[in-house]
């Protein structure tokens, strides 16, 4: 057991559960940049050890009445197949190392610039506890929006928290606590998705992952138990301002500058 990844774990874990950000936009560059482990491979790892802190911490929400299941559903119908053509592209094409990384610091960093944007959008005046789902084009926006956040995260494991929950904010005009509950147990569908196809193409390290549960498991739920306590405007500003940096490092790491 390696004590640094099992506290990288927990941090991360309590981040997901308090925000719903912060699985794949900070783990796997944690992976690339600190542990030095291969980006394709990084990036199975982290998918598989999110999927299971995620299904934790939508459990959680699910519990606390934070979760609206109908338009949680209709964004995994996108959500999966575009994860799994992700995934499928990964694996069709030989994609260059370099390339690889450059294509996860454009997540991080669309993420970073996503979750800074989630802190200074202003609530809604017709915020929404529900929405409803009966109507083709609420459903075909859902679906679009998962299709567009699964592509993302098949290919880079990064980005379901931050950007479905600004589509959540911006289309759907969701209130915060709906948001965070929503958008974490949707990852949580999600990622299975994605991880299966990684573990599939044999991109999965289960030593690391086992490590990374240790500490994430436990602080998905303290963060979960927080979420309602915490100044959630600072936080994701902050959160913004590492996923920009590890971002702006990955593509040094790639030789870009």
């Amino acid at each position: 057991m390696d004590p640094l990844i099992v506290v990288f774990g927990f941090g991360v874990g309590v981040l997901v559960g308090m925000t719903g950000v912060g699985g794949g936009s900070i783990m796997t560059p944690l992976l690339i940049l600190v542990f030095g482990v291969k980006p394709v491979l990084a990036i199975g790892t982290d998918l598989g050890y999110a999927a299971i802190t995620k299904t934790l911490g939508g459990w959680r929400h699910l519990r606390s009445k934070a979760v609206d299941i109908p338009l949680a559903l209709w964004m995994a119908a996108g959500s999966i197949p575009g994860a799994l053509g992700g995934v499928a592209v990964l694996e069709a094409f030989d994609i260059d190392e370099d390339v690889l990384l450059l294509m996860v610091a454009f997540a991080v960093l669309l993420t970073g610039l996503m979750t800074i944007g989630r802190a200074l959008l202003r609530p809604p005046e017709d915020e929404r506890h529900s929405i409803n789902m009966k109507q083709p084009r609420t459903r075909i926006r859902a679906v679009l929006l998962g299709i567009a956040v699964g592509i993302v995260l098949g290919m880079t494991s990064a980005g379901s928290g931050a950007l479905i929950a600004v589509g959540l904010i911006v289309l759907f005009r969701m209130n915060p606590r709906r948001v965070v509950g929503t958008d974490v147990f949707h990852a949580a569908i999600l990622l299975w998705a994605a991880a299966i196809a990684h573990l599939v193409s044999g991109n999965v390290d289960f030593g690391l992952m086992g490590n990374l549960l240790v500490g994430s498991l436990p602080g998905v739920w303290l963060g979960s138990s927080l979420a309602d306590r915490v100044p959630q405007s600072f936080l994701r500003k902050l959160l913004g301002g590492v996923l920009i940096a590890a971002g702006i490092a990955l593509v040094a790491k790639a030789g870009f500058f």
